[in-house]
């Protein structure tokens, strides 16, 4: 026979707090993973191509030798923001469906 705990959890609370702590340590996992991957996006046609991890930390700028211009170096800055930029969207977007995934359709706050 169990004992009962005055003001304790009764075994709803218990088993709704389980599901909870399962979805938080599913939710720890999804993000770890999505900061370990990396998203890859390009501007200009392929001219830039920029490496981000889900971290946001920029891994890698792969240029096209013709995009290098010493008379034009403003374009070349323009093109490895917007690569950049894009690819950050990409690992926000990858964060974002990797929690949406975790939760489960639950509309929680975090």
């Amino acid at each position: 026979m169990k004992a009962r705990i005055p003001g304790g959890m009764n075994g709803g609370q218990a088993n709704m707090m389980k599901k909870i702590q399962e979805m938080q340590a599913q939710l720890e996992q999804k993000q770890a993973e999505v900061e370990n991957s990396e998203f890859t996006a390009s501007a200009g046609g392929g001219a830039v191509e920029v490496t981000v991890s889900g971290a946001h930390e920029v891994k890698d700028i792969k240029l096209q030798p013709d995009v290098v211009d010493p008379e034009d170096i403003e374009m070349l800055s323009d093109l490895i923001i917007a690569a950049t930029n894009e690819a950050m969207r990409k690992a926000d977007d990858a964060m974002e469906q990797a929690m949406n995934a975790a939760k489960g359709g639950l509309n929680l706050p975090f």
